[in-house]
């Protein structure tokens, strides 16, 4: 290879190499784990030992679905003190728990992919996230479902079934007090003259 060709090699590495590692480091965007109002959001203790909430409370209905919210291998499933938990670990090396279940639909080792069901809860649902030993907040990973948009016939034949709805995760991390991602206004038209 000539010195000009291995130049130019090297400085596509060098333009390249950014933006994969850019990629490679964008935020996650999960599915809900759970249809269901949070009654108690994420509190960091103040030290290890402290009072605080560790993750995500909602308040369901009796039987609730909790499904996955991202793809990844069961390290745990079963009961702690009598209460039922599921650990998933990510791709990414992140555990996502799953607590409070009455009952689990997954064993340990398995694969479950995102959407798949976790288990049943009643009354209340815990919903964490632990980077390495370290929780985390997990509601700015946490998409909101949006279906897209379809035509539908006028003459009154049937359409074709809507796809899945899909998570939508806020581009900047914003969020309002509901959870709901921030939205900003943009107008479609004309330039400004």
């Amino acid at each position: 290879m000539s010195v000009r060709n291995r130049s130019i090699v090297w400085l596509l590495a060098l333009m390249l190499a950014p933006a994969t590692s850019l990629a490679a480091e964008a935020a996650p965007c999960w599915l809900p784990p759970i249809t269901a109002p949070v009654a108690d959001p994420y509190r960091e203790p103040a030290c290890p030992w402290c009072a605080g909430n560790r993750g995500l409370e909602y308040r369901t209905g009796s039987n609730a679905l909790v499904r996955a919210a991202a793809s990844g291998r069961v390290e745990f499933a079963g009961d702690v003190a009598a209460v039922g938990y599921v650990v998933v670990r990510l791709a990414n090396g992140w555990r996502h728990t799953y607590g409070h279940l009455t009952s689990i639909s997954q064993r340990q080792g398995q694969v479950v992919l995102a959407g798949a069901p976790i288990g049943r809860v009643t009354g209340t649902f815990f919903f964490g996230l632990r980077k390495g030993d370290d929780y985390a907040d997990p509601e700015p990973f946490i998409g909101e479902l949006r279906g897209r948009p379809r035509l539908i016939p006028l003459d009154g034949r049937p359409g074709r079934p809507s796809p899945p709805a899909r998570p939508r995760c806020p581009t900047n991390g914003a969020r309002t007090r509901s959870g709901s991602a921030v939205r900003s206004s943009v107008s479609v038209g004309p330039a400004a003259r």
